[in-house]
């Protein structure tokens, strides 16, 4: 979708059913750096006149937008269902996220509209506002095609901006839908360019481009620190500093001290772990408990893994359903088998044996010289790590390339406090699981190699999209030319 119109290319993505690959979902061109060139070149013609339009108008597009996936909420919930493997109710929680992401920066544009007076210092004028940065490239993730997605392309449109929407090969459908709704509500045709194609022949184009401003990401490590390298580079033509948020992942841990309580600890665990198949940048791969407790909640959460069910998320039945897509499973499958070497089975459920199904594991006597405390894996696999007391254990969950979220189950007043101040995650959840970040409730984001730039759904967010303009007026004027009539 270029300026508006349709384009149909010579090569086309085929998404299919992770359940059932045999089932074509639905197809979508597949754009190329030429059709690329073209969507910067109508965006960059379209920002002349989407930047003067009314911050307040801006917001009300997209308080139109989530009426319109409101009304049609349990429809986009099922095609997540048939096309990335969401359960029904991570599926309908995506959706619901979607609508929370619209009306919340919509909120907060209208609260970031006007223009703030600073020292108010007599015989001078000072405000502070903000200005669209441009032309921006979102680079979307496919484990939550509709929410993230969401997220960023709104942040861009309601700052001001025009985006270019680089949605993963694994879920163009739902993309595609979303930008059928922006549409609809009245987005004009050059503000939301549509652009599916292959990552690193499409997407590193966009990112090079001198006609992009900046590029929003949620995707791999990987990915993310090519997108900064290539961002960094400046290219003739190019007018401004590319900037770049980008989420990147994590590797993170819940601790269990002594005095937690086991059914809440075990159930926190099981939810935070293994929702959505363990496909979830905050997911727990990393449990970390007390010596003294291990075993007793070792047990319980061997009994608790025994109650998965994995099968198609169609049916209510399952918790488990598929990973995305072959080399996801291939990857699982080969992390699940180095885990028999490096520690000790505790679980490894069942899968079907059609579909891009990996059985759910938990491995017991784990490291921190081995891969499974290290890597990200992205899958149902979950590593139990023995922690002599809570200093230690404390020492262990921070010892990670990431920071993106972490956990605590605890009764002890003086541990709670002390995880407060030195458990360095971005997002820390005591006595809860550590998935399910709400919008406008616990913003979400991290450090070191989890991502740079402000936390989704946070108060900070909509500013990254804009630049910061200050203008100083002098009001004692000596003398006044009054106009020529």
């Amino acid at each position: 979708m270029i300026d508006g119109g349709e384009i149909q290319t010579e090569k086309t993505i085929s998404s299919v059913n992770p359940a059932d690959p045999g089932q074509v979902i639905g197809k979508t061109a597949s754009a190329t750096p030429a059709e690329g060139d073209q969507a910067v070149t109508a965006a960059r013609r379209a920002w002349r006149n989407w930047r003067e339009v009314p911050p307040e108008e801006r917001a009300a597009l997209l308080f139109r937008t989530a009426a319109r996936l409101r009304k049609d909420r349990f429809n986009l919930a099922a095609l997540q269902v048939l096309e990335v493997g969401k359960n029904r109710a991570e599926a309908d929680a995506d959706v619901c996220e979607a609508i929370d992401f619209l009306l919340y920066y919509g909120s907060e544009m209208l609260r970031l509209a006007s223009p703030r007076r600073l020292a108010r210092y007599p015989g001078e004028l000072n405000h502070y506002h903000y200005l669209p940065r441009g032309v921006g490239v979102v680079i979307a993730p496919w484990n939550f095609p509709l929410a993230i997605t969401t997220g960023m392309t709104a942040a861009g449109i309601v700052a001001g901006n025009c985006v270019l929407l680089k949605h993963s090969s694994n879920a163009p459908v739902t993309a595609a839908r979303l930008v059928e709704a922006f549409h609809a509500s009245g987005l004009p045709g050059g503000v939301l360019q549509f652009l599916p194609g292959p990552g690193k022949e499409l997407g590193n184009h966009l990112v090079s481009h001198p006609g992009i401003d900046f590029i929003a990401f949620t995707g791999s490590r990987e990915v993310g620190l090519s997108i900064i390298r290539r961002a960094g580079t400046t290219h003739t033509g190019q007018r401004n500093v590319k900037a770049v948020i980008a989420e990147m992942g994590g590797k993170n841990a819940v601790i269990v001290d002594e005095s937690a309580d086991l059914d809440e600890a075990v159930r926190g665990v099981m939810v935070s772990a293994f929702g959505y198949q363990g496909q979830k940048c905050s997911a727990c791969s990393r449990v970390i408990v007390i010596r003294k407790i291990l075993d007793r909640f070792c047990r319980r959460l061997v009994e608790a893994a025994k109650d998965l069910r994995t099968g198609p998320p169609r049916e209510p039945g399952y918790e488990l359903g598929p990973v995305i897509d072959p080399a996801a499973r291939e990857k699982i499958l080969h992390y699940i088998e180095i885990g028999k070497k490096e520690g000790e089975i505790l679980f490894l459920g069942t899968a079907p044996s059609d579909g891009f199904y990996v059985p759910p594991a938990i491995f017991g006597k784990i490291g921190p010289n081995h891969r499974l405390f290290r890597d990200e894996i992205f899958g149902p696999v979950l590593s139990v790590i023995e922690a002599d007391d809570f200093e230690s254990a404390l020492q262990l969950a921070n010892d990670s390339e990431y920071a993106l979220t972490g956990g605590l189950y605890s009764r002890s007043p003086v541990n709670i406090d002390r995880v407060r101040r030195e458990f360095h995650v971005g997002n820390l959840y005591i006595n809860r699981g550590i998935t399910g970040a709400r919008v406008g409730r616990q913003p979400f984001g991290g450090g070191r190699m989890s991502g740079i730039g402000s936390k989704a759904g946070g108060p900070d967010y909509l500013r990254q999209f804009m630049i910061p303009r200050t203008i100083c007026e002098n009001t004692l004027r000596r003398g006044f030319a009054p106009p020529e009539d």
